[in-house]
């Protein structure tokens, strides 16, 4: 069975920066989508970022568009990055990256069969 471990989440000021992590356990992992999403209390979980199996094609939500970077490594140490930069309050959430069922892109939930536990991102004003 697959398993998503996420890492790198914490408290940061608005305006700061954060880099989370994901490392897949399973060497079929090129074969697939990965994406991250993200819930805040009291919300459904969103879309952030997602990349196609081999890297070429990201895709990013509107609410992060040109601050959030999603990237991947399909070698030895097979991973999946998120380079959050000029964070705001709106991006405290619980942090969760997913394995697409697919090669292609996909933004939601349903398109995911694999996740991993969550990471908690916390800006403070």
């Amino acid at each position: 069975q697959v398993q998503l471990v996420e890492s790198g989440g914490g408290v940061v000021q608005a305006g700061g920066s954060l880099r989370l992590s994901c490392v897949v356990s399973e060497r079929t992992f090129s074969n697939n989508a990965m994406a991250w999403f993200r819930q805040a209390p009291g919300k459904e979980r969103e879309f952030v970022a997602g990349i196609n199996s081999n890297g070429a094609v990201t895709y990013y939500s509107d609410s992060v568009k040109g601050r959030f970077t999603i990237s991947r490594s399909n070698a030895k140490n097979t991973a999946v990055w998120l380079q959050m930069n000029n964070l705001k309050q709106e991006d405290t959430a619980v942090y969760y990256c997913a394995r697409g069922r697919r090669s292609g892109f996909a933004s939601t939930v349903n398109d995911y069969d694999s996740w991993g536990q969550g990471t908690q991102v916390t800006v403070s004003s």
